[in-house]
């Protein structure tokens, strides 16, 4: 299509509502700083793609295949018309120009995914579909087509895969240890993309309260009467603030498994960003192209890469994260900071100021490392 709306071929349609496109995008320009430099070094890597490519043949991408074109619907001009419509504008936006395949497939829980090594086919459920109305469902959709412009489906096949192989393999002394040390570490990237993705499904639909309709939908049902956008953003701030030393390292546990960040936390992500001077710049037209993706330096990547965590870690308000904070500043109540951090396995810890609280302590100390740690609680 080109830039005065008119039609290309007769497959492309005008977006339903004006909306910027960006011609030439690199996928760098809205990539977590994590994820960019995860895949800036992958790239880069001589024959990686070859490889990558050769694993086709072990990995059951022929059979996800077969089993979607047998037992899904696939979308076109003549099945899910409206999707088909989605995902062309998404492709538009963006400028991706193939198309990659799109199925509903029958699935009460709402989902979606881009998998594939040779070329990415994008999933949606009907529990998705049925959840979410067309901005909601445009912002989903330009999702998934970020996933394909960055190339993430190829690493979401193997995750799968080896996710199944760590099931298959777990009788094996320290191979299933092995399996799922590289799950664990997919995953951690993995939950990076997500956040990349989120910000290309913005940047198609162009509308974050959808995205953040979508989002909240996701985790409380398609009762939006009942919930509000700027609680649920409350509910993030809270998440992230709240609770003691062994409150952060359960939200530590609590995400390893997962292959997605909370709902909450994504939402408050993508409001960041979407007020951000990055998401301003692009929106203006100044972001970086698909034609200088390969003079793109690994090491300037994994700088940004590196300041983006060491700023995550600077201004959270998690108890851990300025507990580290205070250990790389120095700070001069460090002891009593990790006192006080630690009290939420032992309890409230005696008042100084009370003249009895010392020696209350010492009374108590005996019987306690005879009997062990009875206040603390057993490891979830």
């Amino acid at each position: 299509m080109s830039d005065d709306g008119r039609e290309r071929t007769g497959h492309e349609r005008v977006p339903s509502r004006q909306r910027r496109r960006f011609p030439g995008i690199s996928s760098r320009a809205y990539e977590h700083p994590a994820d960019r430099s995860a895949l800036v070094a992958l790239r880069r890597l001589s024959g990686f793609d070859t490889v990558f490519k050769a694993l086709s043949g072990l990995l059951p991408e022929r059979s996800l295949r077969l089993l979607f074109l047998s037992d899904s619907v696939r979308v076109s001009e003549r099945q899910f018309s409206h999707l088909h419509t989605m995902l062309l504008d998404a492709c538009y936006i963006l400028d991706l120009e193939k198309v990659p395949p799109m199925y509903v497939t029958q699935d009460p829980q709402p989902n979606a995914m881009c998998i594939g090594l040779d070329e990415p086919i994008i999933v949606v459920t009907t529990g998705l579909v049925e959840l979410l109305d067309e901005e909601e469902m445009r912002a989903v959709v330009g999702h998934e087509v970020g996933h394909a412009l960055s190339g993430h489906s190829v690493y979401r096949t193997v995750l799968l895969f080896l996710t199944t192989l760590a099931l298959k393999v777990a009788w094996i002394p320290l191979g299933n240890l092995a399996v799922m040390a590289i799950v664990t570490a997919l995953r951690e990237w993995f939950r990076k993309s997500e956040l990349s993705a989120d910000r290309a499904g913005l940047l198609v639909g162009q509308d974050l309260r959808a995205s953040m309709r979508g989002l909240m939908k996701m985790a409380g049902g398609n009762h939006l009467h009942e919930m509000n956008v700027d609680a649920f953003l409350e509910q993030a701030e809270e998440y992230e603030a709240g609770g003691d030393l062994r409150d952060s390292v359960l939200k530590i546990l609590n995400v390893l498994p997962r292959s997605h960040p909370f709902a909450t936390v994504r939402a408050a992500e993508l409001k960041k960003w979407a007020e951000s001077r990055d998401h301003q710049r692009i929106m203006d037209g100044h972001y970086p192209r698909r034609s200088e993706d390969k003079d793109t330096s690994v090491g300037d990547s994994f700088r940004e890469s590196a300041a983006s965590y060491a700023g995550d870690v600077k201004d959270s308000k998690d108890p851990l994260m300025k507990l580290v904070t205070d250990l790389a500043g120095g700070a001069g109540d460090l002891g009593g900071r990790v006192r006080r951090g630690f009290d939420g396995f032992r309890g409230a810890a005696p008042s100084k100021d009370d003249p009895r609280g010392g020696q209350d302590q010492r009374d108590g100390e005996g019987p306690r490392d005879a009997e062990g740690p009875r206040d603390t609680p057993p490891a979830s």
